[in-house]
């Protein structure tokens, strides 16, 4: 089949923008006032944004009467700042799918001026059939509708109990708590979390909250919680860091359905340098500032080599940290109409690419992420690999990973010289392959890459036998590690481990490829 090429809109990492106040004509003290108003450069149509605005001593600066989080407030259309006299600089965005606008402006005394900032749209993924989502929200429900429209996302999860009911409305969820609103823009206000010393599960689209009182670190095992979780219907249960110490343990149950590989630990100015409460990686190996996110990639492609189907997954945790709500989001492919209950049918399906970046949109031989490509035994399969690619960032290098290991890497300089095609795949046996994306920002790990494709010859699914020992480690690791005093609770967490550890030995004797 004919390879679709990599196309690489034009973009700017930043487009400067100078606003300079004019004299007005009434005293307005001691500084002045500044009416800013966003549009989009092709419709003029007004524009719901975010702003991170800093004075002369780069100090973040909030704006009356609209939602601020920790150096960003966002509102919609525009807003006038009253501002004493002094030089200002600003950011303005709005998702990763527009340029960025920067500049800096001058208050004087008696300013009293309108200025308009023009964003310019340089990709639609919804218009593709891409819609955008983010899985860990942790910021107040009566700002979440402006907060999606600002950075264009159109589905949410409130993180919403145990312990964050102070975000609900005062008025009392209804037994649904789905709500739609600018015709395409979904969010839900009771998902949930069970944080606790095996690290964090997320939980979404339950009825009602799970009962989490009087639980301990280590007991009830966290087993406990997916089950019940389960036992309430078409529930979504996801990992929010792959290297939690029980992530094995919960991969072994069979009712984990995805992990986070761009997490609330990739922020957009720096990146967390540890794995608190996790698996923790050597730092030789995987040095900061990308450490921390390339360890959880390693970790999932273990996964991956295991035989195992999980979809990756994106979460900001906008309002637990730094992030904006949306940084690390992933956007699932919806064929036809678009509806909350077909996007996640569809991220079941591993139609999904995760990213706080680069916007990329795979076609492998005009299939999307999650295919399986089948043969018979004997058989190789010759795969032609095409991608789009629109980016505000500098992308240094896109790859090709082939069941786990780097098949091919090319730098874009390089892949512009190959005529925008990057190299085709082969396999002689089953497997797996995700397409990359790696800028050159510095100070964190900024990336995109696709859900897998599969690969299978012969119906026999690749089970590696290192990736399966890897997992085996950790159970045995974990359990050594265990802090329960009371000898009966013990015993119940460490039947869970057991299974987890049979679990994996057999996956090591079962191995068919290294």
């Amino acid at each position: 089949m004919r390879i679709r090429p990599v196309r690489l809109l034009p973009a700017a990492i930043s487009c400067l923008a100078m606003l300079a106040a004019h004299a007005g004509t009434a005293l307005a003290g001691p500084g002045g006032q500044l009416r800013i108003e966003v549009v989009d450069r092709d419709t003029l149509q007004p524009l719901a944004c975010r702003m991170h605005l800093t004075n002369a001593a780069k100090r973040p600066l909030k704006a009356p009467k609209v939602p601020f989080w920790h150096d960003h407030f966002v509102f919609s259309g525009s807003i006038t700042l009253k501002l004493p006299k002094g030089e200002y600089a600003f950011e303005v965005e709005r998702g990763p799918e527009y340029l960025v606008r920067t500049g800096h402006f001058t208050m004087d005394d008696f300013s009293d001026d309108t200025k308009t900032v023009d964003l310019k749209r340089f990709v639609d993924m919804a218009g593709e059939g891409w819609w955008s989502g983010d899985l860990d929200v942790e910021r107040p429900a009566k700002d979440l509708e402006l907060l999606m429209e600002a950075e264009d996302l159109h589905v949410a999860e409130l993180i919403s109990w145990p312990n964050q009911k102070n975000l609900l409305p005062r008025t009392s969820v209804s037994n649904n708590p789905l709500v739609r609103f600018d015709e395409n823009r979904y969010y839900h206000l009771a998902g949930g979390t069970d944080a606790r010393a095996g690290g964090t599960l997320l939980f979404f689209n339950l009825p009602k909250p799970l009962d989490l009182a009087g639980f301990k670190p280590e007991f009830p095992p966290q087993q406990d919680s997916i089950r019940s979780a389960k036992s309430q219907g078409n529930v979504w249960v996801d990992a929010q860091k792959a290297f939690g110490w029980d992530v094995p343990v919960w991969v072994a149950s069979g009712q984990l359905d995805s992990v986070q590989l761009a997490n609330s630990n990739l922020g957009r100015r720096s990146a967390v340098s540890n794995e608190a409460g996790g698996k923790p990686r050597d730092k030789f190996y995987y040095p900061d500032p990308t450490g921390n996110g390339r360890w959880s990639e390693k970790i999932y492609y273990h996964l991956l080599n295991c035989g195992l189907r999980l979809p990756p997954t994106a979460g900001s945790g906008s309002g637990a940290v730094a992030n904006p709500v949306g940084y690390d989001r992933m956007y699932v492919h919806v064929d036809g109409e678009f509806t909350y209950e077909k996007w996640w049918e569809a991220l079941r399906a591993g139609r999904v690419v995760v990213t706080n970046g680069p916007l990329i949109r795979p076609n492998v031989e005009g299939e999307m992420p999650g295919h399986v490509f089948r043969a018979d035994a004997g058989q190789e399969i010759d795969l032609e690999v095409g991608l789009t690619l629109s980016t505000r960032d500098r992308v240094a290098y896109l790859e090709i990973i082939k069941n786990g290991e780097l098949a091919h890497q090319v730098r874009l300089d390089d892949w512009a010289k190959m005529g925008g095609k990057l190299p085709p795949l082969s396999f002689k046996e089953s497997g797996w392959f995700v397409i990359r994306a790696v800028t050159d920002v510095p100070n964190t790990y900024r990336f995109a890459t696709t859900g897998p494709y599969y690969v299978e010859i012969g119906d026999q699914p690749r089970i590696s036998k290192s990736s399966a020992q890897f997992f085996l480690d950790w159970v045995k690791e974990r359990m050594k590690n265990l802090k329960l005093d009371d000898d009966d609770e013990r015993e119940v967490v460490l039947k869970c481990h057991r299974q987890a550890r049979e679990y994996w030995q057999g996956l090591v004797e079962k191995a068919n490829a290294k």
